[in-house]
C-alpha cells in the first residue's frame, strides 16, 4: 500500500510539472449566470392580490393586473442572502417597445413608478418601512430593468402610480428578480423592427430565455424585446442613446434592415452608417453589440436589395472583429426554410417566429455562452483555482478521472472540481474540460496514470 501511494505521489508530482509547462494563457470564460430568484416566491398586491402570483410564475402569457396606484411586492426572505445582495429587477409589458413610429400601442404600461425595498422579516406583508431606491416618471418603454442593492433587505416591490400616463388606469406586467450579486453578465435587449417585435416577444410561445435555459439550466437570461414595427435603422440611430441610458444589461442586439431595404428607402451606405453609429454607442458604454443578418424575404421589394445590405453587415463583421458578436444568419436560414414566412413574404409566421427564438438561443449559446468575449488569465492545471499549480491540483485531476461520480463536476465530495476548475484542468487544451482524452495527453509525459490512481 505504501509503495502504491508513493507511486501515486511520484506520478502526481510529474503531472504537476507537466501542467506547469503550459504556463498562463488567456481563454474565454463562460458567462456568469444571473438566474431568476423570484420565481413563485410569495407575491402581494393591494387592489388585485389574486393575480399577484401571475407576475412571477414561469408563464409569461399570464400577468399581474393592478389598478394604479398599486404595487406588486415579493417576499425574498427565503432566498439565500448571498444570492440577493444585488439584484436586477425587471418588468415586462406587451406594448410596443417605445412610443415612436406608425404603430404605437400602449397597453397597461407602467409610466410612473418606484422600486422599493424593505428590511422587515418575511412572512407578513409590511405596511410600513418601504425605502425608495429608484423613481421613474414619464416612462414610454414596454420593459425596464433596474440594478438594486438589496443587502440587508428581504422585500422588493414595484409601486405604480400611473399607467399609460394616467392615474387610475390598469397596469399589467410580469416582474422578475435576478441574482446580480456578482455583477450583470446575462442580460439582453433586442432592438429592431417588426420582425424583432414578433420574434423576441417572451409571452407568445417559448421565449429566448426559456430556450437558453433548456440548453443549459444554469442560465435564465434577462430578455427585453426592443422591437418596434415599421421603423428603420435611422430611427434606431436617432433613439439608441436614449434607450441605452435606461438599460442596465450587457448584450445589445441591433437588427434593422428590412424596412431600410424595402424599396431601398435609405440606401445600403446609410444603413451601414446608422448601424455603425449604434455599434459604437453600445461599445462606448462597455456593453457588447450583437448583429444578425437581415432576414430573407420572398417579397421582391425587399429581396431585390438584401444582398447589398447584408454585404454591409459582412463589412461591419470584418471591421469590428471580436468586439462584435455575430447573430444568426437569418438570410440563409429563412431562404433554406421559406415555410417560416407568412403570406406577405416578409414577416415570419407564428411557427417561424418560434423557430427564430430557438435559433437565437442556440446561436448565442455557441457564440456567447460557450465563448464569452471577456477573456481572463488562467493557468491550465490550476484545478482548485488557488493561483498555483501544485500537488493538490494533480491529485484532484487524477481523482476526477478515476472516480468522476465522486470527484467530478457533479460530485458530492467537498473537494470536487468546480466548473472553472474543470476548464483549467483541460490538459489537452481542446476546451472540452477534463475527459478521458486528457489521460492520453498525460501519457505524453510518460505517466503510468491508471496504475497509480488512488481508489
Amino acid at each position: 500500500m505504501i509503495k502504491r501511494l508513493r507511486k501515486a505521489a511520484a506520478s502526481a508530482l510529474a503531472l504537476t510539472l507537466a501542467f506547469s509547462s503550459f504556463g498562463g494563457m488567456t481563454v474565454y470564460a463562460d458567462v456568469t449566470p444571473n438566474p431568476v430568484i423570484s420565481r413563485n416566491c410569495p407575491a402581494y398586491s393591494e387592489s388585485n392580490p389574486a393575480t399577484a402570483s401571475a407576475g412571477n410564475d414561469e408563464h409569461y402569457f399570464s400577468f399581474w393586473f393592478g389598478q394604479s396606484p398599486d404595487y406588486l411586492a415579493y417576499d425574498l426572505s427565503q432566498v439565500p442572502e448571498n444570492e440577493r445582495k444585488q439584484v436586477l429587477a425587471v418588468w415586462y409589458n406587451t406594448s410596443s417597445y417605445d412610443s415612436i413610429g406608425n404603430y404605437i400601442s400602449r397597453n397597461m404600461e407602467p409610466s410612473d413608478y418606484t422600486i422599493e425595498v424593505n428590511s422587515a422579516p418575511g412572512g407578513d406583508f409590511p405596511e410600513n418601512g418601504w425605502e425608495t431606491v429608484c423613481t421613474v416618471e414619464g416612462n414610454t418603454l414596454s420593459s425596464r430593468q433596474h440594478l438594486v442593492n438589496m443587502e440587508g433587505y428581504n422585500w422588493i416591490r414595484i409601486n405604480i402610480s400611473k399607467a399609460d400616463g394616467e392615474a387610475g388606469k390598469q397596469a399589467s406586467i410580469n416582474f422578475d428578480i435576478h441574482n446580480a450579486s456578482d455583477g450583470v453578465f446575462d442580460s439582453w435587449i433586442f432592438f429592431g423592427d417588426s420582425i424583432t417585435a414578433g420574434g423576441m416577444n417572451n409571452c407568445y410561445g417559448t421565449g429566448f430565455a426559456t430556450y437558453v435555459n433548456r440548453i443549459d439550466e444554469r442560465y435564465f437570461p434577462v430578455q427585453e424585446n426592443g422591437g418596434i414595427g415599421g421603423i428603420t435603422s435611422t430611427d434606431g440611430r436617432n433613439n439608441i442613446d436614449r434607450w441605452l441610458e435606461s438599460y442596465a444589461g450587457k448584450y445589445v442586439s441591433i437588427a434593422y434592415g428590412t424596412n431600410d431595404a424595402w424599396g431601398n428607402q435609405t440606401g445600403a451606405e446609410r444603413y451601414y452608417e446608422n448601424t455603425k453609429y449604434m455599434i459604437d454607442a453600445v461599445l462606448a458604454l462597455g456593453k457588447i453589440p450583437v448583429l444578425p443578418k437581415i432576414p430573407y424575404a420572398a417579397e421582391s421589394g425587399v429581396n431585390t436589395y438584401l444582398d447589398e445590405y447584408n454585404n454591409e453587415i459582412d463589412r461591419l463583421y470584418e471591421e469590428y472583429g471580436d468586439k462584435l458578436v455575430k447573430g444568426p444568419d437569418f438570410y440563409g436560414i429563412i431562404k433554406e426554410n421559406p415555410d417560416y414566412l407568412s403570406g406577405d413574404g416578409v414577416h415570419p409566421s407564428s411557427e417561424g417566429y418560434e423557430e427564430m427564438r430557438r435559433i437565437w438561443a442556440e446561436t448565442m449559446y455557441e457564440n456567447v455562452y460557450k465563448n464569452d468575449n471577456i477573456g481572463e488569465e488562467i493557468c491550465y492545471g490550476d484545478v482548485n483555482i488557488d493561483g498555483e499549480v501544485d500537488m493538490s491540483d494533480a491529485v484532484l485531476i487524477m481523482q476526477s478521472l478515476s472516480n468522476p461520480d465522486k470527484y467530478g463536476i457533479n460530485g458530492t465530495d467537498e473537494t470536487h472540481i468546480t466548473m472553472q476548475g474543470l476548464k483549467n484542468g483541460d490538459v489537452s487544451g481542446n476546451g472540452d474540460g477534463i475527459t478521458n482524452n486528457d489521460a492520453l495527453a498525460i501519457q505524453k509525459y510518460k505517466l503510468n496514470l491508471i496504475d497509480s490512481l488512488p481508489e
